[in-house]
């Protein structure tokens, strides 16, 4: 009997060899190294050149090693997972390069003064001003994009989930899918023919409607695809009880998936406020203060970068302008990135 309790006790011999923890950051290091070296050897200055074929060492070294001690199976599971990280780290680099180099240029400029002052009688190729004109004319053009495009987007989604069948919600779905394709500037150019039928000037809510034109169809689908993620015993439920259809949507359905359709809604309004297209064909710009979006020229964030940036040729304050405004915008957008995670996590169902 206790030999028998003994042998139980033994270790396993059927689980095969595996390789340690810390196996995938010696290879990493590894590869970085020899990635460097043979750079260094050949003469190679860029830095893209370096990086792939570091990510090429690190993947065939995973395999090679991987294969040895583990066997051919676990080092193709091993290679995937590889791959995974390369591409991650692919990703992630231009990015926070795009990000540093950004903050780095964005903040020599980037001051009080410059978020409360317009530009005003101030010339491209002059020192001063700032992006207040700039920042309310984004303000309301996406706050009425938003009012427009919402609504009528997320009501869309509750007719093609709720309501929609045969050949007209297949009709609806199939320019949804159209919508979402769409460049931006041919929505501009749709408004702004629009705008030449009845001999209008620049202003900024023509460029809310084209802006909107862009913000549903994104709308459409977040909304669509939150509303089918609704388990159907809720509704069913409701409707056993005897609510109405309608108001089973309203108050079952629609409460039910709000964090979901408040997050897409969100995204869709960091998708149009860096939109520059329109904005150049039909709000046109204005240095002054302009207030009302129904009346007269308006500057926009995206529409001041480009205009600095390409008078930036030879001023240093336009260009150092156009990277402080475009810090300016990446911040508005994360801001928003956050908002919308923070309200999906305070309104997800318990």
């Amino acid at each position: 009997m206790s030999h028998a309790v003994i042998a139980d006790k033994r270790p396993s011999t059927l689980r095969g060899a595996s390789l340690p923890k810390w196996t995938p950051w010696a290879i990493a290091a590894g590869s970085v190294a020899l990635g460097l070296g043979i750079s260094a050897a050949a003469g190679l200055d860029s830095k893209i050149q370096w990086a792939v074929m570091a990510g090429v060492l690190f993947v065939a070294g995973t395999y090679v090693i991987a294969a040895r001690v583990e066997g051919r199976r676990q080092a193709k599971d091993r290679v995937a997972t590889s791959f995974v990280w390369v591409a991650f780290l692919l990703a992630v680099i231009p990015l926070l390069s795009l990000v540093w180099a950004t903050v780095q240029r964005g903040t020599k400029v980037l001051d009080v003064y410059f978020l409360t002052h317009s530009m005003g009688v101030v010339a491209d190729s002059e020192a001063g001003g700032g992006i207040y004109h700039a920042i309310i004319g984004s303000l309301e053009q996406v706050g009425l994009a938003t009012v427009i495009g919402a609504p009528i987007g997320v009501l869309t989604a509750i007719y093609l989930v709720e309501y929609g069948r045969g050949n007209l919600a297949r009709a609806v779905t199939f320019f949804v899918d159209v919508m979402t394709g769409i460049p931006s500037i041919v929505a501009g150019l749709f408004i702004l023919s629009l705008m030449l039928m009845w001999d209008m000037q620049p202003f900024g809510f023509a460029g809310s409607l084209a802006l909107a034109i862009l913000m549903m169809p994104v709308v459409v689908r977040s909304t669509e695809e939150m509303l089918k993620l609704v388990p159907n015993e809720l509704r069913e439920a409701s409707l056993a009880l005897g609510v109405p259809k309608w108001r089973t949507i309203l108050k079952v359905v629609l409460p039910t998936s709000l964090g979901g359709i408040t997050t897409g809604i969100m995204l869709a309004i960091a998708r149009i406020a860096g939109e520059t297209a329109p904005v150049l064909l039909l709000v046109f710009g204005n240095p002054f203060i302009n207030n009302n979006p129904f009346e007269g020229a308006q500057a926009s964030l995206p529409l001041f970068i480009y205009q600095q940036y390409s008078q930036s040729a030879g001023s240093t304050a336009a260009y150092d302008r156009a990277w402080a405004a475009s810090l300016t915008l990446i911040a508005f957008v994360m801001i928003l990135n956050l908002a919308a995670r923070g309200i999906a996590r305070w309104k997800a169902p318990r």
